[in-house]
C-alpha cells in the first residue's frame, strides 16, 4: 500500500509550496496519498530498429512491466493513445519511492535500448480516491495478439 502523506508533509519543492499555500485554507486537515508516477517518453532521436527487433523489444518491455506488477512495485501501467504529444508513450503508477522507480525503470529493456526515457515524479491525490485491483497484465506481444 502506498504511504499516506499528510498535507503538511508534502514535498518541499517551491512549486508545491506555492500551490499548497494557495489552497491551504481549503485543504486544512485534508490527507493525501503519495504515489510515484513514471511517464515513458520517446526521445527525439531513438535508435532505429527493424520491425522484428522492435517487436522483441516490446515483448521484453511488457515482460519487465509484468514483473514489476507481480513484485507489487507497479500498481497500474499502460500506453497512451492519441494525445497532444505523441512522444509520451506510457504511464505507470508505482508503490515505491521515486529513487526506486528510477532504478526499476533503468532496467526496462525499452529504456536501456534508448527507445524510451523514464520521467519519474511524485503524485499526490486525495487520500482514498484511487484503488488498485490485482488483475492479469500482458507479458508479451504474442499474449496481446491472442487476447489472453
Amino acid at each position: 500500500m502506498p504511504p499516506r502523506t499528510a498535507y503538511a508533509a508534502a514535498p518541499a519543492h517551491p512549486a508545491w509550496l506555492a500551490l499548497f499555500d494557495l489552497f491551504a485554507p481549503y485543504a486544512e486537515g485534508m490527507r493525501f496519498d503519495q504515489h510515484t508516477v513514471v511517464l515513458l517518453v520517446r526521445p527525439a532521436d531513438p535508435p532505429e530498429l527493424p520491425r522484428d527487433a522492435a517487436d522483441r523489444l516490446q515483448s521484453a518491455h511488457l515482460a519487465h512491466q509484468a514483473g514489476l506488477v507481480e513484485q507489487g512495485a507497479v500498481l497500474a501501467a499502460g500506453p497512451f493513445l492519441g494525445g497532444d504529444d505523441e512522444r509520451i508513450r506510457g504511464f505507470a503508477v508505482l508503490s515505491v519511492d521515486p529513487q526506486m522507480a528510477r532504478e526499476l525503470y533503468a532496467n526496462d529493456p525499452a529504456v536501456r535500448s534508448g527507445q524510451l526515457v523514464a520521467r519519474v515524479m511524485s503524485w499526490l491525490v486525495p487520500e482514498g480516491v484511487l484503488r488498485f485491483e490485482g488483475v492479469p497484465v500482458p507479458t508479451s506481444m504474442l499474449e496481446l495478439a491472442s487476447g489472453d
